[in-house]
């Protein structure tokens, strides 16, 4: 994997072979950064990276600027090795390890971004929680977005939060925004 933009441009980092994850691709991760980069001043947002794995989102965005980026993932050796990578590489990332569904039960933490990208083999209710634990415990910053990657045979845009989907090959990033409730009694 490599950091694609930001002080680290260039840089590849090599993760051990026994980490449990599946990297965002470089392809993928650029056109997301992509679409970002046009909606958000990165060095004054706030990040959550849920089932953060090898960390390669958060470094993308500790890279590009973001002061504020916590990293949860559930397994010991993923925290461990973006923590470790984090300090070499003098990046400000938080990381924590927590099974993600608690996490977003107990945490206060509000975002700007929150970005998941649990087990492409996820039951799509597992998916849906996550969508809704971040809306009812009210985790993203006013025009906050919560982006899921999944793979293109997970269907969401039903969810009435679901704002849009952008495919890159076989990785689907689902955008999630907070819809107020003028705007739902327009569409009735």
């Amino acid at each position: 994997m490599r950091i694609i933009s930001g002080k680290l441009k260039g840089r590849r980092l090599r993760a051990p072979k026994n980490l449990p994850v599946r990297p965002t691709t470089d392809m993928a991760k650029e056109a997301l950064f992509n679409i970002l980069n046009n909606q958000y001043y990165f060095d004054s947002i706030a990040v959550i990276d849920l089932f953060a794995g090898t960390g390669n989102i958060s470094y993308e965005f500790a890279s590009r600027g973001t002061k504020t980026v916590f990293a949860i993932d559930a397994n010991y050796n993923c925290i461990r090795y973006i923590h470790t990578t984090a300090k070499e590489l003098d990046l400000d990332i938080s990381t924590y390890k927590s099974d993600v569904y608690k996490y977003l039960e107990t945490t206060s933490l509000q975002a700007d971004i929150i970005f998941a990208d649990p087990p492409y083999d996820f039951e799509e209710e597992k998916f849906l929680a996550i969508v809704d634990l971040v809306f009812e415990k009210n985790l993203l910053k006013e025009d906050g977005v919560l982006i899921i990657e999944h793979s293109k045979h997970t269907k969401l845009a039903n969810h009435k939060n679901h704002s849009y989907d952008k495919r890159y090959g076989g990785n689907v990033f689902s955008f999630f925004e907070l819809v107020s409730d003028e705007n739902s009694d327009e569409e009735e």
